[in-house]
């Protein structure tokens, strides 16, 4: 088994509490995170469940929350078929009032030689949602913090 890492950031201009917010509302994942679903608990042992797909075609990501810090940083365990890893989403606070939000995988590669191979495609094509995912939900939660 192939471990990887992947990572993106984005910025939002809105408080780093109200950003995690708006990121842990698992059900409003399909208004920022592309192709995907998602419904689950909150705190250190809740679990998550995401579907990734389009149509009928996709897969189910299952997760326990092994880490829970409030309006802060949020880590997962994939513990799924077809992902398997951990991951995390941490929101810090930048001067100014606003925040930068971070997303980290660190995945379990399946089928040895062949599945490191096409990580060297499908890494930068992850990357690109991962970012562009950020971006959208720096968008939404701007859209729907209050005013000072």
């Amino acid at each position: 088994m192939s471990r990887v890492a992947v990572h993106a950031e984005a910025a939002a201009p809105v408080a780093a509490e109200h950003v995690f917010g708006v990121l842990t509302d698992w059900p409003r994942h399909d208004e920022w995170m592309p192709f995907t679903r998602a419904r689950g608990g909150h705190g250190e042992g809740a679990e998550l469940e995401a579907w990734t797909g389009v149509g009928p075609v996709g897969f189910t990501d299952t997760m326990v929350i092994t880490g829970w810090r409030p309006g802060r940083r949020v880590t997962v365990r994939h513990t799924g078929r077809i992902v398997r890893g951990e991951a995390f989403f941490a929101v810090a606070p930048l001067p100014g009032g606003g925040s930068r939000v971070t997303w980290a995988e660190h995945l379990d590669l399946p089928l040895g030689p062949l599945g490191r191979a096409a990580w060297l495609v499908a890494g930068p094509v992850v990357r690109g949602f991962m970012t562009l995912a950020l971006r959208r939900l720096a968008r939404l939660a701007s859209r729907t913090a209050r005013p000072a």
